[in-house]
């Protein structure tokens, strides 16, 4: 068996916080915004909008291009930190609204590097025979847990969810290579405090997500047997501009096959790296037996990475 994502869906909220409207809520500048990190605007979901309601939208979308409804899951895996509640999971949330069988269902807390240890969690059902069809999800309602207050933090973030379906794909194609890690030294850079917002140590995380973002994907690249040459896209964790041009650089490719979408959606955390690779594969970015690199990074200290030889 080889897993391969054979469908792609994702779902951002229709209001719009601009780097204007920001001025308005703390102490804080467009140009200083861009030139740090790239944002120019990012979605906010209304207050009657939670993060099953996103999810549920990705999955519709990612279900429709495999060509699959509910009753052909086998699996559901939810990446987020901002469930709607603390129990039940956003994935059993799901298991019913989408018509789903009795199948398993459970969220996975990675933060921003969710999404990758969702796919690779897949990849080993699906490869042992197990599972054949299984909704992997990244999505946040990070808009409930920011500090607006936080002049370097309340400008980052943003809501959303992207989907993929990882299943059955022929031998040459598929899951390549993969990585994950974690290091629970960083936790006091990055991580929900007593009050429930967002806390983050800027410079110490920068530095991580540089090192590990260039590291990471370099390192799927040579176990799947392949060098720079070979990588015609990169969707790096759309968290800031410098940190995933250092990835591209890393990996000596030019600027137009790194997937972009920070400026639109700042950083929506488990959801920015399927968000990117649903919007690239519907604008024809990404095409048949491309080598695609995905690579992230989160609170934890978390990072995870996949090389994907793309297609059914």
């Amino acid at each position: 068996m080889k897993a391969g994502l054979i469908g792609t869906g994702h779902y951002v909220p229709e209001k719009v916080l601009t780097n204007f409207d920001m001025e308005k809520i703390v102490d804080t500048s467009d140009e200083w915004i861009r030139t740090r990190t790239g944002i120019e605007e990012r979605r906010i979901a209304t207050d009657d909008m939670d993060t099953s309601d996103l999810a549920y939208e990705a999955a519709v979308g990612a279900l429709d291009e495999a060509g699959l409804s509910g009753e052909d899951l086998d699996m559901i895996l939810v990446a987020t930190v901002t469930s709607d509640m603390g129990f039940p999971s956003v994935a059993c949330q799901l298991q019913n609204r989408l018509g789903a069988r009795q199948i398993p269902a459970m969220d996975v807390s990675a933060a921003c590097a969710g999404f990758m240890y969702g796919v690779i969690t897949a990849k080993q059902f699906v490869e042992a025979g197990v599972h054949q069809n299984i909704l992997v999800i990244g999505v946040e309602k990070l808009s409930k847990i920011t500090n607006w207050e936080d002049r370097n933090t309340a400008v980052l973030f943003g809501d959303g969810a992207g989907a993929a379906i990882v299943s059955n794909v022929s031998e040459e194609r598929g899951i390549l290579a993969h990585e994950l890690g974690s290091d629970g030294t960083g936790i006091p850079y990055l991580h929900q405090t007593d009050e429930d917002v967002i806390y983050m140590n800027g410079r110490e995380v920068f530095k991580f997500a540089v090192r590990k973002m260039a590291d990471s994907s370099l390192n799927v690249v040579h176990q799947a047997g392949l060098t720079k040459d070979d990588v015609d896209y990169l969707i790096p964790h759309q968290a800031n501009i410098r940190i995933m041009e250092a990835a591209r650089q890393n990996l000596e490719i030019p600027v137009e096959k790194m997937s972009k979408s920070v400026d639109r959606y700042g950083n929506t955390s488990a959801a920015s790296i399927p968000i990117a690779l649903s919007e690239d594969v519907k604008a024809g970015r990404i095409k048949e037996d491309d080598v695609v690199v995905l690579v992230g990074f989160g609170g934890g200290l978390t990072w995870g990475a996949v090389a994907i030889k793309w297609g059914k």
